[in-house]
């Protein structure tokens, strides 16, 4: 009697401690009750009825999921390797249980089709230059899918995008190229701004007497520096006429 008794009390201790649950602050608990959906159960501990009842925990922080490379053809028919990540969290717990047999493998597999789908149907500069449009396409796609398993995409980040080798060169070149183009428009508009200042200078030097001919003058002190040193000039008529005066005087 003693033996049966105590072994009535472990076993009903045991079914008891079974149905004891402890849900985490950052979860929530999914109870069917014989198969039917009874209710959500908050953080802290829950008690449920063994065999009867059945929670499911569900993690409500902000998860992420991967997208593997995709291979994509541009509109421009160039084959690109792109991939993503996916920042989402569950907003319905009842839902994300119910509505599909796995949230996060059915949100991977939506996501991958949606990159696909949104790259292939945009030119590879505009998927080069606009990443976060793009991303932002991709989110509403998704969002709108997943929306009725329970989940809220919080956001979609675009990662690499690989191109092909000989892409990659040509880009390269057309770079180089476009270096090259901006470098002779630089001189160039170097050289306008100091032909301009000379010719500036020069007008000015005409509104002096005596102004030419006396630039010319320091022009020679300074290619004469050595005094074996030759140069040949031929002395403009205004300087001769200002040294004329400048005798007279």
């Amino acid at each position: 009697m003693g033996l049966f008794f105590w072994t009535v009390v472990v076993i009903v201790s045991i079914f008891i401690l079974s149905g004891l649950k402890v849900v985490n602050q950052y979860q929530r608990g999914v109870v069917l009750t014989l198969g039917r959906f009874t209710g959500i159960r908050q953080p802290g501990l829950r008690v449920i009825i063994p065999i009867f009842q059945k929670m499911t925990r569900i993690d409500v922080r902000t998860n992420t999921i991967d997208i593997p490379k995709q291979e994509v053809i541009t509109k421009d028919n160039v084959t690109v390797n792109v991939d993503a990540v996916v920042y989402f969290r569950v907003v319905d717990a009842a839902k994300a249980v119910l509505e599909t047999t796995n949230f996060i493998y059915a949100s991977s597999q939506f996501a991958q089709a949606a990159l696909r789908d949104v790259t292939g149907n945009i030119e590879l500069d505009s998927l080069l230059g606009k990443r976060d449009e793009v991303s932002t396409s991709i989110k509403e796609i998704v969002d709108t899918q997943t929306e009725k398993w329970g989940i809220d995409v919080e956001s979609v980040k675009i990662q690499n995008i690989e191109l092909p080798t000989d892409m990659k060169r040509a880009m390269a070149k057309q770079a180089e190229a476009e270096r090259e183009r901006r470098a002779v428009i630089i001189t160039a508009e170097g050289e306008k701004s100091a032909a301009q200042a000379v010719a500036d200078a020069a007008a000015m030097l005409t509104k002096i007497p005596g102004g030419i001919s006396i630039r010319t003058l320091q022009t020679l002190e300074k290619i004469a520096v050595e005094p074996s040193q030759k140069t040949v000039f031929v002395l403009p008529a205004d300087l001769t006429d200002t040294v004329s005066r400048v005798l007279k005087k």
